[in-house]
């Protein structure tokens, strides 16, 4: 399936959670915000948040600052 990931294409297989993409990604432990569909999905979520064709997915880094 095809989901669009921070604004481009990107391919993957069917019955994949936001989790999964992340660990393929390789952004598994990192801090960061992940917004399906203009909703921001919790990290408790994450695992049982099974993505589909055509879903818009942004992943944003935090960032600390002082």
């Amino acid at each position: 399936m095809h989901i669009q990931l921070n604004g481009e294409r990107y391919e993957l297989p069917d019955g994949q959670s936001v989790a999964d993409l992340l660990q393929r990604l390789e952004l598994t432990g990192r801090r960061l915000a992940v917004e399906l569909n203009r909703d921001i999905v919790p990290r408790s979520q994450h695992a049982a948040t099974v993505l589909v064709e055509d879903d818009q997915v942004e992943v944003v880094h935090a960032i600390g600052g002082g």
